[in-house]
Parts: structure tokens; C-alpha cells; sequence
């Protein structure tokens, strides 16, 4: 007899997001025919040198399920990060999920800090100044873009 994964059972929509420098946070939903005692398991590895780890701050649902994982102290390598999440029940076998992801592509950036406004009425100008938002991926200074919009009272 064929033991087949469950079709449908995979995890859907499964993204990850980089922010406050080092924190990463995943996120997914479970699968549409996923039986209601499936419980899914995260693992990812930064580069192919580096070990594969399992998540170890899972986010649960109401029903104990994981649904999510929260990361720390994660850096931005060259190499596409690959990321697996399995599942396992007792009525059936749980398909797989797995993704490579840039993960500068995922990163939010800080805002900038230190902003400093200096106006000057008589001339009527204003001196703007600003500090780019720190960025795991690299510590070069990279070509930022910023856009100020400023409301009169």
C-alpha cells in the first residue's frame, strides 16, 4: 500500500520579515485539508556551511499550533537563505514547504534617527540633517533615498 502525503496539507502563505536590525520574524497559515491535529515545525539555514536550525520561539494559534517563529541575532548573508517547514499528524502524512529567500530583500528598515531641523526665519531656510537607519546586510554606506514632506501649521 502507498503512503502518500496528504495533498493540501502544506503550509500557505508563508512569509518572513528582517526588522530592528537582527530580529527576523516567519509567519504562515496552515493548510486548507491539513487535519486539525497537524502541528508544523520551521527550520532554516543562513548558507550551505552553516548548520540547519530549528526555530526555537514558535508563535501558536488559539489551538496550540505553530504558526509562526521569531528569530534573534540573525545576520544577512550572501547566499539565498533556505527555509523547510514540515508538519506531522497522526491520521496521515503532511506535505512539505520549503523556500530559498534574499533575505536583504525581506529586511525593514529603521527610520533615520538623530534628525536635527535648524531654520533660520530671516534667511527663510532650513537645514535638515539626519543619520541613515542602521542595516544588518551591510555596514558600507549604501545609496540611500529619502523624501521629506513638510506640513506648515
Amino acid at each position: 500500500s502507498c503512503v502518500c502525503s496528504m495533498k493540501g496539507s502544506a503550509i500557505e502563505n508563508f512569509s518572513c520579515v528582517i526588522y530592528n536590525i537582527f530580529l527576523m520574524n516567519c509567519t504562515w497559515q496552515a493548510g486548507r485539508d491539513a487535519p486539525a491535529d497537524t502541528q508544523y515545525f520551521l527550520y532554516w539555514q543562513n548558507s550551505r556551511d552553516e548548520e540547519e536550525m530549528e526555530c526555537e520561539l514558535y508563535i501558536k494559534d488559539e489551538n496550540c499550533r505553530n504558526m509562526g517563529c521569531i528569530f534573534q541575532n540573525v545576520s544577512i548573508g550572501i547566499e539565498k537563505a533556505y527555509f523547510l517547514v514540515n508538519g506531522s499528524s497522526k491520521d496521515s502524512l503532511i506535505q512539505f514547504y520549503d523556500e530559498y529567500i534574499d533575505l536583504y530583500e525581506i529586511e525593514k528598515l529603521m527610520p533615520p534617527s538623530n534628525i536635527t531641523v535648524n531654520c533660520d526665519e530671516i534667511k527663510n531656510v532650513c537645514i535638515i540633517q539626519w543619520q541613515r537607519p542602521q542595516i544588518s546586510h551591510s555596514n558600507k554606506d549604501m545609496c540611500f533615498k529619502y523624501e521629506i514632506n513638510i506640513k506648515y501649521k
